[in-house]
């Protein structure tokens, strides 16, 4: 059975789930709001075994759901035409992962304001608290973690790792600890990244988000 806090976050997220059908395109307000970051994200999906669920504005479902029956890679390439994206935007597809039984790494790394100066550029827009991991001499910025707040019941994990500091399981640790805290408050963790993207699979698989073969859609 489907875990009730990420069954109602992909249904606050998305607009509907299950698929129920191999494919299915739902319009849904939520494309046409702000998301986590204040941007608006105009298609969202979610792929599992039983079927994907992808989100659009409701003004462009009708279009999209002309290009279900096609093979994904063309449905893919064919959507932002037919959500009226400009020419220079893609859709892809990528890794969709989630944990309810984190693995029990030692923590890494200490909750920070966002706006902490020792905190780095790309995680202060995140909001919120951050989590980072210091150099233990220097007070150095090492490997940080922000949490994108989709909804109250899924909140999606964003690691990085400064190039020295790597290989030295900071991030799976990070994510652990990050992963505690979501589930601690109420939702679930998830974690997405790019099919291609080894090391961030590796971290997420190391913290307790396995592979259950699901998807993510974007733009």
């Amino acid at each position: 059975m489907l875990d009730k806090r990420l069954y109602h976050h992909l249904v606050t997220w998305l607009g509907q789930w299950p698929a129920g059908q191999p494919m299915v395109v739902v319009g849904s307000e939520r494309r046409t709001q702000p998301g986590w970051d204040g941007e608006v994200y105009p298609m969202v999906g979610v792929g599992a075994p039983a079927g994907t669920v992808i989100s659009v504005a409701p003004p462009r479902a009708a279009a999209a759901r002309v290009l279900t029956d096609q093979p994904l890679d063309d449905l893919l390439a064919k959507l932002p035409a037919a959500l009226g994206l400009d020419g220079g935007r893609r859709a892809y597809r990528g890794v969709f992962r989630y944990s309810l039984a984190p693995t029990p790494l030692p923590d890494a790394g200490e909750w920070l304001p966002h706006d902490d100066p020792v905190v780095p550029r790309w995680l202060r827009p995140f909001g919120g608290e951050v989590l980072i991991a210091r150099d233990p001499e220097t007070g150095a910025y090492l490997a940080g973690v922000g949490i994108k707040r989709h909804d109250a019941h899924g909140n999606e994990l964003s690691v990085g790792t400064e190039e020295a500091a790597r290989g030295r399981g900071l991030a799976r640790r990070l994510v652990a600890q990050a992963a505690r805290r979501v589930l601690d408050e109420g939702a679930v963790p998830t974690y997405l990244h790019d099919l291609d993207n080894i090391g961030s699979a590796r971290a997420a698989e190391a913290a307790g988000f396995r592979d259950r073969g699901w998807s993510v859609y974007g733009v």
